[in-house]
């Protein structure tokens, strides 16, 4: 079994924890619509007042994804990877529940706060599960280093070649792509140029790699060539935009804990409010 088979064997999964999440995030979206679409609905109401705290409720369990991450006696209670997935199922849930409850409209300033930081944290999770996806070989929490595409690249070149040797130009196109992959700029500035700048790279490399084969290798050996050659240049995208995606990753880390923490202080105080007033 190669190591491509076995790492599709490792994700396959993955898709019907994908079903099962959209499948849930669906039945919730659902209930909040109607109840949000009963005679006389208002915030204030029963209905809204259990769309307000389930969603209230949901919000909170969030917090039980960092505990189970930095809490010692939590980390055999399931896999980070399931942990993680329910995270995101109630970070889309809880918010969506309570937008319901507040009628899509906002009424006071308190209220104001608490919905924007709400939207606030979970837009910045969405884009922190893409970062972490780009680093991140699975959901989990296993490292892609760039060594380790480094060896997956090897392989992939070594499974191109297997049909014959590459046409000495199309070697050197690929060598000169892969040298320039490995030079890492050293500041953030530069690296993100170059973070923006590779997939046009990859895609001019792709273009030329072409045109050599066109006149060197026939029809069904090229289409394999270049069949296999798309994985090999996106692997080499990924090493190039490794070091940008870590602090990007880590920038992220230092951005959502404070709307988090705002949020929590927000919620707290308009429940506290809601009730006294």
């Amino acid at each position: 079994m190669t190591a491509t088979t076995s790492r599709a064997n490792q994700t396959r999964p993955v898709p019907f924890r994908a079903m099962l999440s959209v499948l849930l995030i669906s039945i919730v979206s659902i209930y909040g619509f109607l109840a949000f679409r009963q005679t006389g609905y208002a915030p204030g109401s029963t209905t809204g007042y259990r769309l307000g705290l389930y969603g209230a409720l949901m919000m909170l369990a969030l917090l039980l994804y960092p505990l189970r991450k930095h809490v010692p006696w939590l980390r055999g209670f399931g896999r980070l990877s399931e942990w993680l997935q329910f995270h995101m199922i109630l970070g889309i849930c809880g918010p969506l529940l309570i937008l319901f409850h507040s009628g899509f409209r906002i009424q006071s300033v308190n209220a104001s706060v608490a919905m924007w930081s709400m939207v606030t944290v979970a837009s910045s999770g969405v884009i922190g599960r893409f970062i972490y996806g780009r680093i991140h070989s699975r959901l989990n929490g296993q490292k892609l280093a760039a060594e380790e595409l480094n060896r997956d690249l090897g392989k992939l070149l070594l499974n191109i070649e297997r049909g014959g040797a590459l046409p000495q130009r199309v070697r050197e196109l690929l060598a000169s792509f892969e040298a320039r992959v490995a030079r890492q700029p050293d500041t953030l500035i530069r690296q993100t140029f170059r973070f923006l700048r590779v997939a046009s790279e990859r895609r001019s490399v792709l273009r030329a790699v072409r045109r050599e084969l066109a006149g060197t290798v026939d029809a069904c050996r090229r289409a394999q060539i270049e069949d296999s050659l798309l994985p090999y240049l996106k692997g080499l995208q990924r090493v190039a935009q490794f070091a940008i995606y870590e602090r990007m990753f880590a920038l992220w880390h230092v951005l959502h804990l404070p709307f988090v923490a705002l949020l929590v202080v927000s919620a707290i105080y308009h429940v506290i409010a809601v009730h006294m007033y």
